[in-house]
């Protein structure tokens, strides 16, 4: 595509002969939606959409987490009081927000399914952190005393990244079709993560202004909400990327389940650390020698890993052009940051500001691609079904993108 307030593009021939040998790459016999003047919307009820199965979470889940929730106010009001308890609540979505913003951006152009999101924050929030609060009532009936050193570096990893990996597991087992590889376990190990600091900050925020007033408050606040939001999103992340890596591989669940064990143990070590490093060391010296590159050691590994599914989608999609379905100028669009951002930039130069249906196009293809990397592991049943809706979805947006 090009600059300008034209559109100076030609649509590939779809009734030319197909190269392609495989039969999920080739045009289909069926008739997609023609498109109504000027720009009809992706997403009407005309247009077929992939299939939500195995991709989703059963209301029921929801349903218990929604027990353990009440459970989870109650207890914070017996022991916190309202008012703390409040305060803490308002002053922990801060960080959380700063992660999950964060997250989105890395998931902009293929966004995991709304119901999966929901339940990865929901799961960090509420039952890791209720599984986190009865072990730690089970052991302190148990024992008697409490060491704060045991507490804080063995026990507090070892139970936490444990009860958040499992949230991690349910969502791979539930969405499988959607856990397409390891920017996806990032996605939703950050976001378990996100969750258990939220519920744990409000703990930690009223804790604070109880004992030590605003002073103390504004002090936790700083080193919590501030200097440190993404600690637990980095750890749990870790859970999901080996688990991520395995799945893009096309790995057996046993596999995945034992590449997760391994990423839940770098995860432990990594919160061991921290939370060592605020006991037995200065921890701003830590912070800024050791914590903070580490934290940019992840933000790179993140960038790579982006660059090495751009590459992937690319390369799908390059055999849907093959086909005839794309042109190359197409798949440089749809798959590269540059790409986007070039077609983005024309979508917003043609009548109406077309830059709604650019987005929706790019994020078709996007999830096309991964559909075609499922195929190709041969772990997804339903994959020439979402083909079919995601190549109709992707052929009517492009005719709405060039209607006058």
């Amino acid at each position: 595509m090009t600059h300008g307030g034209s559109a100076q593009y030609t649509p590939p021939h779809f009734n030319q002969q197909p190269r392609y040998e495989s039969a999920l790459a080739q045009p289909t016999s069926y008739s997609p939606p023609a498109p109504a003047a000027p720009a009809p919307a992706p997403g009407l009820p005309s247009l077929p959409v992939p299939s939500k199965r195995g991709r989703t979470v059963s209301v029921w889940v929801f349903g218990v987490l929604g027990f353990v929730l009440l459970a989870l106010i109650g207890y914070f009001v017996w022991a916190l009081g309202v008012a703390a308890s409040g305060v803490g609540m308002v002053l922990a979505l801060v960080p959380f927000a700063i992660v999950f913003f964060g997250v989105r951006l890395i998931d902009r152009w293929e966004p995991e399914p709304k119901l999966l999101i929901a339940f990865a924050i929901a799961w960090g929030a509420i039952a890791a952190v209720g599984i986190t609060l009865l072990v730690d009532l089970a052991l302190t009936l148990a024992v008697g005393v409490r060491s704060d050193a045991f507490s804080s570096v063995i026990q507090a990893p070892v139970v936490e990244e444990i009860a958040k990996g499992l949230g991690i597991l349910v969502i791979f087992y539930a969405g499988r079709r959607v856990f397409d590889g390891p920017v996806d376990g990032i996605v939703y190990g950050a976001l378990v993560g996100a969750g258990f600091a939220f519920t744990e900050n409000i703990q930690y925020f009223a804790i604070s202004l109880i004992e030590g007033g605003g002073g103390q408050l504004t002090a936790t606040f700083v080193m919590r909400g501030l200097l440190s939001p993404f600690a637990h999103a980095m750890f749990t992340a870790l859970t999901g990327f080996a688990m991520g890596l395995a799945a893009r591989r096309g790995a057996s669940s046993a596999s995945v389940l034992g590449a997760g064990a391994l990423g839940l143990i770098g995860a432990v070590l990594l919160h061991g650390f921290w939370n060592g490093s605020a006991i037995f060391a200065d921890f701003f010296a830590l912070y800024v020698t050791l914590q903070v590159p580490l934290f940019i050691g992840f933000i790179i590994a993140i960038v790579a890993l982006r660059k090495e599914e751009a590459r992937l989608t690319e390369q799908r999609l390059g055999e849907y052009a093959t086909a005839g379905w794309f042109t190359p100028e197409e798949v440089a669009m749809l798959a590269t940051p540059a790409g986007r951002k070039t077609g983005m930039n024309w979508a917003a130069s043609l009548r109406g500001d077309r830059r709604p249906l650019m987005k929706q196009f790019i994020k078709d293809a996007t999830a096309l691609a991964a559909v075609r990397q499922r195929a190709v592991t041969g772990r997804d049943p339903l994959a020439a079904e979402d083909e079919r809706a995601l190549l109709t979805r992707a052929r009517a947006t492009r005719a709405a993108l060039l209607a006058y």
